[in-house]
């Protein structure tokens, strides 16, 4: 039987979640640390003091656009409808292991510790079991692999 998949929903959502705090986190300290810099008698060191900060902003302002648009992926799935094929939000039980099929997040685990991988519709793998059902086989990677179940 295959696991709840909300409750792989909800272990997708606190991945993203905490990276959305992080990129918060990391976006506040660098923006303190740029606003701290104290003009000195070198200016340049002050200048390239500021510069940093505002690079370091920038890249923490990238990773909190990238979880939000994972968090925004997720919110396309409903976690309580059943699928029979492979297919976004489908959970693929496979001779790889099981894949959840919402968000490229990798490997992670729910609350009650059921390990799982977390794939974009866009991973190779989700693109060569699309539509594939219970029972069907593909070859990934010139190795064959065969859906086990679906839901």
């Amino acid at each position: 039987m295959l696991p709840s998949k909300p409750a792989l929903h909800a272990a997708c959502l606190a991945y993203v979640q905490t990276r959305l705090d992080t990129a918060r986190a990391g976006m506040a300290a660098a923006q303190e640390s740029s606003n701290s810099e104290t003009k000195s008698s070198a200016g340049d060191k002050y200048e390239t003091g500021r510069a940093m900060a505002q690079q370091e902003r920038d890249h923490h302002a990238v990773q909190l656009h990238e979880a939000q648009k994972l968090l925004a992926d997720l919110h396309k799935i409903n976690p309580e409808l059943a699928s029979d094929a492979v297919r976004l939000g489908a959970l693929a039980d496979t001779s790889l292991g099981l894949f959840y099929v919402s968000i490229s997040a990798g490997r992670l685990t729910t609350a009650d510790g059921l390990a799982f991988m977390a794939m974009s519709p866009a991973a190779p793998l989700a693109a060569a079991l699309h539509g594939r059902r219970a029972g069907e086989e593909v070859l990934f990677n010139g190795k064959p692999v065969r859906v086990v179940a679906v839901s």
